[in-house]
């Protein structure tokens, strides 16, 4: 094997579709004015108090300018074409073309942790209702995670690898992780990583209910009449998160590329933390993940004091949200209280595998335009009287390194270090 060429990484463009937004500045011109992207499920019908969900509103793929009737039809995985559309937003923000040169040097990395369930389920529902005959040929390609990379390639012509970073709910930052990492060592010269998951239907919004994960909605409760204050991490009356919709993409860039290709740095990955529990399979390891986030600060070649801004995972459960700001206070120890952290699940909910990439997205457009994202519907809680979590209204504070925390289901944790430019 060739010795890495060790050449720093930079992100050079992004894309997203949210439950605030079809595409990445809907999505950020919203957040910044305080909103949330929630409502009562409309995808579906269930039987269920954890009926308040994060859509992406409006979104019909028959708008977009690639797709038909029948691509529609057959790609009936949902993330598929999102993914597309989003990949495409991406590489338009960016400013890179695909040619012949820079197209067999292009990776696509979309991790996901629920896959295309939603195609699953129809295939289920036809062959119950129709016959054997009416399960579609396309069920198999539609359920595997290395599709929406793959279709987004036959979309925009670049032919290096594709396949999909499987970390659940940090599968966003493993992909990045993996992306920058193949990038510094001279696998490929650019990456889309990100995360993508399209994830509102029964099952699996009841699925999340029986396990105590995802906010009930009773009568009293302030989201009932207004389901904007669903997501309330770090609040004294958080009860669980949203269950949302989305994808988000990163498009890194090698140092070196930047340059010769005429395009425009936003932000360096830094450094990269990444663990196990080996614990149990949803709560969380306080030791796994101090560890994780002090590897990404070490892997960034910093000190603790470095750090301006922490973006968290912040699910807006009691448990989660408790363990975060203990591990945060365990890494930063009396010097917390300094430095600002939210939570965008605030505003859109946990979109599951997308989350990480989303949340890093907006992240360095923050620190692009020197605005700190709020943590929305807050009522202080106590126990946090020492962390400033940017309390609902966006902060204007130039700030130039994030910490972007995600840990997923199974005892997975990926930190990362990003430093605006």
């Amino acid at each position: 094997m060739k010795a890495p060429l060790n050449r720093r990484v930079f992100v050079i463009g992004y894309g997203a579709a949210t439950p605030l937004g079809r595409t990445f500045h809907e999505s950020w011109d919203r957040a910044v004015r305080g909103e949330a992207g929630f409502r009562k499920v409309t995808r579906c019908r269930v039987d269920s108090p954890c009926n308040v969900v994060g859509e992406i509103p409006e979104w019909d793929p028959r708008t977009l300018d690639f797709t038909d009737e029948k691509e529609i039809y057959n790609w009936n995985a949902d993330f598929v074409i999102l993914t597309m559309a989003v990949v495409k937003e991406a590489l338009e923000h960016s400013g890179l073309q695909i040619d012949k040169e820079t197209g067999p040097r292009t990776a696509c990395l979309i991790g996901s942790a629920l896959n295309g369930t939603d195609a699953f389920r129809i295939a289920m529902d036809n062959l119950r209702e129709k016959g054997p005959l009416k399960v579609s040929p396309y069920l198999l390609p539609n359920l595997c995670a290395n599709l929406p990379s793959g279709k987004a390639g036959m979309l925009l012509r670049f032919t290096g690898p594709v396949f999909s970073p499987q970390g659940a709910c940090a599968s966003g930052n493993h992909a990045v992780g993996i992306g920058a990492r193949m990038i510094r060592d001279g696998d490929c010269d650019f990456a889309f990583a990100g995360g993508v998951d399209t994830c509102i239907i029964p099952e699996l919004i009841h699925g999340f209910a029986n396990m105590n994960a995802t906010l009930k909605v009773h009568p009293g409760d302030r989201a009932y009449d207004d389901p904007s204050q669903a997501s309330r991490p770090f609040s004294i009356d958080r009860k669980g998160f949203i269950l949302s919709e989305g994808a988000g993409v990163l498009v890194l860039a090698a140092e070196d590329m930047i340059a010769a290709h005429g395009l425009k740095p936003k932000a360096e990955v830094l450094g990269v933390g990444w663990t196990s529990d080996a614990h149990h399979f949803t709560a969380p390891n306080r030791e796994t993940i101090i560890r994780a986030i002090r590897e990404a600060i070490d892997d960034a070649g910093l000190s603790k004091n470095d750090i301006q801004y922490v973006n968290t995972h912040g699910t807006s459960t009691p448990r989660g949200d408790a363990t975060e700001i203990d591990c945060l206070r365990a890494v930063f120890g009396k010097t917390l209280g300094k430095i600002p952290i939210s939570s965008n699940k605030s505003q859109i909910g946990h979109t599951i595998g997308a989350a990480a990439a989303i949340e890093d997205a907006l992240t360095i457009e923050g620190m692009q335009r020197g605005i700190m994202l709020p943590t929305i519907n807050h009522i202080p809680d106590p126990h946090f009287d020492d962390v400033d979590v940017i309390p609902n209204t966006a902060r204007r504070r130039a700030h130039e390194i994030a910490l972007a925390n995600a840990f997923g289901f199974g005892g997975t944790n990926c930190c990362i270090i990003f430093r605006g430019v």
